[in-house]
């Protein structure tokens, strides 16, 4: 039972930590910080099972983790509510061309980072960016400006 309650608490404290870290660091992980998740790993097996190394606390720990898992994602599934706590929102970074400083700065995403995103999605320039935004799973998103309204009004008129 001592391994499925620290099991739970390293549960806790890991997701706590991913969370804290924010949504970019883990799209765009550095090879050190991989290597540092995985030591990560190793301080949490050791701290769950208290130097017990048999199979049956190692599968302990892990069902314990898998149950967690799946705990929050039925809650985050439930709940729209809890939905956006455990998993964060979309948030703007570009609206109509015009770079969101203070969202760039709110999840640390640099100016050149962003723009490096922008070229790997295929766009040149800031201002033929409509809307970027960072999605919950690190990713950013970019929708096309439109060229101009009277364009798209004067297709709309062709259609009818």
């Amino acid at each position: 039972m001592e391994i499925v309650v620290r099991a739970s608490v390293m549960f806790g404290a890991l997701y706590l930590l991913l969370r804290c870290l924010g949504k970019r660091e883990l799209g765009q992980m550095t090879p050190f910080e991989f290597v540092l998740l995985v030591v990560v790993g190793d301080l949490i097996q050791q701290s769950v099972t208290h130097n017990d190394f048999s199979l049956t606390a190692a599968i302990l720990a892990l069902c314990t983790f898998g149950f967690w898992a799946v705990v929050l994602s039925w809650i985050g599934y439930l709940s729209p509510r809890a939905e956006k706590i455990l998993d964060g929102e979309p948030r703007v970074l570009v609206q109509d061309g015009k770079v969101l400083e203070h969202n760039l700065r709110r999840d640390r995403i640099t100016r050149s980072e962003l723009e490096s995103e922008m070229r790997l999605a295929g766009i040149g320039f800031i201002g033929e960016v409509g809307w970027a935004i960072l999605e919950p799973n690190g990713k950013i998103s970019f929708i096309a400006r439109e060229s101009g309204r009277e364009t798209r009004q004067n297709d709309e008129q062709d259609a009818a």
